[in-house]
């Protein structure tokens, strides 16, 4: 496996995308492979950039053993020629990061977070921001189930990357 870089998108880069993101970077650590797979986080909105996630999602992520520390930041250009692989929460984000593609080659590498899902059949992610804590719960067992799917497919070379 070459080095591969995947980008976790979701609106305001507070809750879903960089759960997403030390989700991912835990089960990559632990299977041994943090020099061979990238991860970072993005939105598609910038009004949150440089603010830590939401500390409802902090808080419910925490006690799952994840410390959420990257900040916000909003997906660019540039983030289609760097990343192999874009994972979008839902289908908005999905049509704001396929506008924002340089071409449609760089736009193929996106792919929605639940297409990854093995325990779950859900079509998105929800933004948790306007729920209560069983909205972040939710979020957390889908983004955990959908991280051990893509890592799966890694690893199995069963996902077909565009280099």
């Amino acid at each position: 496996m070459e080095k591969i870089k995947i980008l976790f998108v979701c609106l305001g880069n507070i809750c879903r995308s960089p759960a997403a993101e030390e989700i991912m970077r835990q089960l990559v650590k632990r299977e041994g492979l943090s020099s061979r797979i990238e991860v970072d986080s993005a939105g598609t909105y910038g009004g949150h950039a440089g603010d830590l996630p939401d500390p409802r999602m902090r808080r419910a992520a925490r006690a799952r053993g994840y410390e959420l520390a990257s900040r916000s930041r909003r997906i660019t250009e540039d983030d289609f020629r760097e990343f192999d692989l874009i994972v979008v929460m839902d289908d908005s984000n999905y049509e704001r990061a396929y506008r924002l593609a340089p071409s449609p080659e760089e736009a193929d590498k996106i792919r929605r977070m639940t297409a990854f899902c093995r325990c779950h059949q859900a079509t998105y992610v929800p933004d948790p921001y306007y729920e209560g804590a069983r909205g972040f719960e939710l979020v957390l067992d889908l983004l955990e189930d959908a991280c051990s799917g893509l890592l799966e497919d890694l690893k199995n070379g069963m996902l077909r990357l565009k280099r």
